[in-house]
């Protein structure tokens, strides 16, 4: 059975991504970046890492683009910075609503 295509990323697909965005990356220094970028809150293992770039690289997200010392570098490609956006604008939706809500409206306000 084929896999079905990314629509929703989660909390560590989504700073995979990002970290991306800022340029190529091997993998070791992607969970460096996440890890700085989120502060500490989010942190991704070498197991959960190499499975998600597998899967990136095979929607196409990313694609290998070099090779030094025995590490592999991964850029964005235009499908994978699409995702992005996506997910980050699905994510800024969540937080306009919430914070509607949470300030008091009911949500049902036009």
């Amino acid at each position: 059975m084929a896999r079905k295509k990314l629509e929703i990323l989660s909390e560590q697909m989504y700073y995979v991504l990002l970290s991306l965005h800022s340029g190529p990356m091997h993998g070791y220094r992607i969970m460096q970046y996440v890890t700085a970028l989120t502060q500490g809150r989010v942190v991704i293992g070498a197991g959960t890492l190499y499975a998600l770039l597998g899967r990136f690289e095979e929607e196409g997200y990313i694609r290998l683009c070099g090779t030094k010392e025995g590490r592999k570098s991964y850029e964005l490609t235009s499908s994978g910075l699409e995702a992005l956006e996506h997910e980050f604008d699905r994510l800024r939706r969540q937080v306009l609503d919430g914070a509607r809500l949470l300030r008091g409206g009911t949500g049902h306000e036009h």
